[in-house]
């Protein structure tokens, strides 16, 4: 599987063009895409600004040199951005969030225009939420009527906790639960309504509209890249 990840990184990298503002993702695929940029940093004179999607990120980019900034400092849109996901369907809908990042990512994302998505194979999917758990972050004042509107909603709630048990807190000091649906998320966009609609929920883990290009790791170190015709947003 790292081939796979790291193949698709490295790959979506290229995409880069100097003079670019590029929205950083966060997780385990988007490590070789940072890898790769300070890499173009370095040793090609590329001229880039990141802005991270997490605190984990900003660490990473700054070890490998790629110079930052902060959404306070643009002006107009993002050019690009580059994101993992934790599962995408063919319709270009995904759920993210496993590492806890999905409401900075969702930021990012609505701020870009064009999203490059980095997975391996086993990530696409039929069927959303049939194999892994929506996140939603929510206010942890409110976990308890949140948790109760998500079961009447068909969720499975489970509390998101740190390796010492306790709950996991995203970088902006809220709480996660991780929601199983039994057979999938039917229908994503009718979902996504009523999560926003959940007062307490600060936001859910899909992703609708907001793939413009796949890129996709294959187990044998090569990689498929798929591309959704859409207008471009402005």
């Amino acid at each position: 599987m790292s081939n796979s990840k790291r193949a698709a990184g490295r790959k979506a990298a290229e995409r880069v063009q100097s003079g670019q503002i590029v929205g950083l993702g966060t997780g385990s695929t988007v490590f070789y895409t940072l890898e790769r940029l300070g890499e173009r940093v370095r040793d090609d004179g590329l001229e880039l600004r990141g802005i991270p999607t997490s605190t984990d990120t900003e660490s990473k980019a700054r070890e490998f040199g790629i110079p930052l900034m902060t959404l306070d400092e643009l002006e107009g849109r993002i050019d690009l951005t580059i994101d993992g996901a934790d599962e995408i369907n063919a319709d270009f809908h995904m759920i993210k969030g496993g590492g806890g990042a999905l409401l900075r990512e969702k930021v990012v994302a609505s701020l870009s225009r064009e999203v490059t998505i980095i997975v391996h194979a086993e990530k696409v999917v039929a069927d959303l939420g049939a194999a892994f758990p929506l996140p939603v972050e929510l206010v942890p004042f409110a976990r308890t009527p949140v948790r109760r509107a998500l079961q009447a909603l068909g969720a499975e709630p489970l509390l998101r906790v740190d390796q010492h048990g306790n709950p996991f807190l995203t970088d902006n000091g809220n709480e996660i639960l991780d929601c199983a649906f039994e057979g999938g998320i039917a229908d994503p966009a009718a979902l996504s309504l009523a999560l926003a609609g959940i007062p307490g929920v600060v936001e859910s883990g899909l992703f609708l509209d907001l793939c413009d290009h796949l890129v996709i790791g294959l187990a044998d170190g090569g990689i498929e890249e798929r591309s959704r015709a859409q207008p471009a947003r402005n």
